[in-house]
């Protein structure tokens, strides 16, 4: 007689769980993800250092032919006025201290200003240069102002309707030169002037515009019938300044205003 075959018992294994080596895991996984976290938090830095756009800190020195505005350039650089000077072939353009602050004691932030050629056909195109620029110093000669009002109209409302000038509020200073003359014409004067003649500015372009000829930005309020400064997008502030004598302090504070310390 065969013996009986005894049954089959499962008998529980036992397991070992090592709990070091989970430990280490983890420990692994959490450098990684701190590293990769670092990574990501250095890429978003050098990508936002590389594409920031720079502020502009470019300071123009704009206005007619004659007006006064090399004279200037040079009081502000170096306290002379570079008398005899022809008219500018090509913008004057160099970052310097200004004259007034050379002996300031301690670190003095320069400025980069530009002397913009005022002849028409000298004159550059302003869209190479309205984007770098971070406030406008247009240039008016006070004594010889009459004769000219229309043209210096026509470039302030070439200025006053660019885009960039609108977009970014561009700040400008009327600088009414040559005040050290007895027979100039008050700031208040040539103010009034010039708004008189962008009014009419406004009325002839405005008109254009509506024949679909062009689609320039408006100067001004629109429903306003008579044009003035405080309408602009932009602070417009007037200046009396005199390059010949070096009375040019107004500019030099508006210059300060937008290029800091």
């Amino acid at each position: 007689m065969e013996p009986e075959e005894q049954p089959l018992v499962a008998t529980p294994q036992r397991f070992s769980f090592d709990w070091q080596a989970l430990k280490h895991e983890e420990a692994k996984l959490a450098y990684t993800a701190l590293a990769l976290f670092v990574t990501l938090v250095l890429l978003l830095f050098v990508t936002r250092v590389a594409f920031r756009r720079k502020k502009p800190k470019t300071v123009l020195l704009l206005g007619l032919n004659g007006a006064g505005k090399t004279a200037l350039f040079f009081q502000l650089k170096d306290g002379t006025t570079h008398q005899g000077a022809v008219t500018s072939m090509e913008p004057n353009d160099d970052t310097f201290v200004l004259h007034s602050e050379s002996t300031k004691k301690g670190k003095i932030k320069p400025v980069h200003i530009v002397d913009v050629p005022g002849h028409p056909k000298l004159r550059p195109h302003l869209e190479e240069l309205l984007p770098k620029s971070c406030c406008l110093v247009f240039v008016v000669d006070a004594l010889d102002f009459m004769p000219h009002v229309r043209a210096a109209a026509e470039y302030l409302y070439e200025l006053l309707t660019n885009k960039e000038v609108v977009r970014r509020k561009i700040p400008l200073l009327l600088t009414c030169n040559k005040m050290d003359k007895v027979t100039a014409h008050s700031s208040n004067f040539i103010k009034g002037q010039l708004e008189k003649e962008l009014n009419k500015l406004r009325k002839s372009r405005s008109a254009i515009s509506s024949a679909d000829v062009s689609s320039e930005i408006y100067l001004g309020l629109e429903g306003e019938d008579l044009f003035n400064f405080t309408q602009c997008s932009n602070k417009i502030t007037v200046a009396e300044v005199s390059a010949l004598t070096g009375k040019v302090e107004q500019v030099e504070q508006f210059i300060r205003e937008h290029v800091k310390q």
